[in-house]
């Protein structure tokens, strides 16, 4: 018989289930053609990449699909649009399942939530957006997720470090942002960051500053070691020569000291010599520590209570470039409720995880016994793949200034990490994270 306590709050969490509220929920079945459009952007330059419906190479269940890039060198842009959502005094979620089959060199699997009226036609780099947040890999520096918040029309990307997952599976990523200002960053149901908006994106000025006034005083001593004044010099000290005569020199059997002049051996260097002589240090008496000004208020601060406020959110968008396609969205969701999202992600991800995970171990395997039955043509894919993956990473860089979200949107991260790879902001144009956040991004 079940316990009375443990049933009241599986009945309790039923209830905060039903009662949670669902601004957006894609699954990919039937119709799903008709809430999405495709973007026209890139099409005249005949770089628009196809998307494809599918539920992958492997995969836990065939009837699960979502939406695939399936040409490598192309840029791509689809969104759907919703009822308005303001999320004041609500919390806001935003989840998503993504796969890279790909087995993903650069590139991102980023979604964006974008406000007010879009064309979703034109949908593309240049299209502001309210949210971006999704995971982002490239090279061996870059494997990380990415959340960049707009704030009074700038972009802000957080400044903590957040892993994402890099294999060839599914994978699902989770953005909670509540009315405390608080958020939390989950990969598959597991936090992996949480903290404030005002202490992890650079949205308002800082509250405190170094005293710009404040001066150290004259007779503050911030050195923590001193010569010792008691040490001495000891006596000869500066007569040990540097060199000395090398005592295994012989002079050479046909040496004539008429005619070659007399012969003095080489030197070597004289291991009594120490160099100059300098006072063992010790620890300061007087040592006050390093010096600091002290913080005050800043003037420049202002509060926002709204700070986690998108007041009129409409539409959801994937904007990216791919050099190599294979990339596959699915189940989007975006609600007020941490607990709808986690069993959606229990009831989709969490049932087939490990179908999946066998289905692709089964391709791995005949895909090496392929490869053991005719290696020649395995030599020759493998060179063609590299100078493909050389001519893409190259190329992704080229195009990284195309996508619309420039640098100057973003907050220049290497301010806050001072001198932290951005690097970090060298991403493809497609993510405008590229153009927003890297500098390489």
């Amino acid at each position: 018989m079940a316990n009375p306590k443990s049933l009241s709050l599986i009945i309790l969490s039923v209830l905060a289930i039903a009662s949670a509220e669902v601004f957006f929920e894609e699954r990919f079945d039937d119709g799903w053609e008709k809430r999405w459009v495709v973007s026209d952007w890139k099409k005249d330059e005949n770089t628009a990449g196809q998307w494809n419906y599918t539920s992958g190479k492997w995969y836990g269940d065939a009837n699960e699909k979502g939406i695939q890039t399936s040409e490598d060198y192309r840029f791509y842009a689809i969104s759907a649009e919703f009822p308005e959502v303001n999320n004041k005094d609500k919390t806001l979620v935003f989840q998503f399942s993504v796969k890279h089959e790909q087995k993903l060199d650069c590139g991102g699997g980023y979604m964006k939530l974008l406000s007010g009226e879009v064309d979703q036609k034109k949908f593309g780099g240049d299209t502001p957006y309210s949210i971006m947040f999704g995971p982002d890999i490239c090279g061996y520096s870059t494997k990380k997720v990415h959340a960049i918040l707009n704030y009074n029309g700038s972009n802000h990307l957080i400044k903590k470090e957040v892993p994402c997952e890099t294999d060839q599976l599914s994978h699902v990523y989770t953005f909670i942002i509540r009315p405390d200002a608080t958020y939390s960053i989950l990969v598959d149901n597991v936090e992996k960051q949480t903290g404030s908006l005002y202490s992890d994106w650079d949205l308002l000025p800082p509250k405190k500053i170094k005293d710009p006034e404040a001066k150290k005083p004259e007779d503050w001593d911030d050195k923590e070691f001193i010569p010792d004044p008691e040490d001495k010099k000891p006596e000869g000290y500066d007569d040990i020569p540097k060199e000395i005569p090398d005592p295994d020199a012989k002079k050479p059997e046909d040496w004539d000291d008429e005619e070659d002049g007399e012969w003095t051996p080489p030197t070597i260097a004289n291991p009594e010599y120490k160099g100059p002589w300098k006072a063992k240090k010790i620890k300061n008496p007087n040592y006050k520590g390093k010096w600091k000004a002290p913080m005050i208020d800043n003037p420049d601060f202002k509060d926002d209570p709204h700070l986690y406020v998108y007041p009129n959110l409409k539409y959801v968008g994937i904007e990216l470039w791919q050099v190599k396609s294979g990339t596959l969205f699915k189940n989007v969701l975006l609600c007020d409720d941490p607990e709808y999202a986690k069993k959606l992600a229990e009831d989709t991800w969490g049932k087939q995880k490990d179908a999946e995970k066998a289905a692709f171990e089964e391709a791995e395997k005949k895909r090496e016994e392929e490869e053991k039955e005719d290696p020649a043509d395995t030599d020759a894919d493998e060179d063609e793949d590299e100078s493909e993956d050389t001519e893409g990473e190259e190329d992704s860089e080229v195009k990284e200034d195309d996508s619309a979200d420039t640098k100057d949107d973003v907050h220049d991260e290497s301010e806050d990490t001072e001198g932290e790879e951005d690097s970090e902001v060298k991403e493809d144009d497609s993510a405008d994270t590229k153009d927003d956040v890297h500098d390489e991004l």
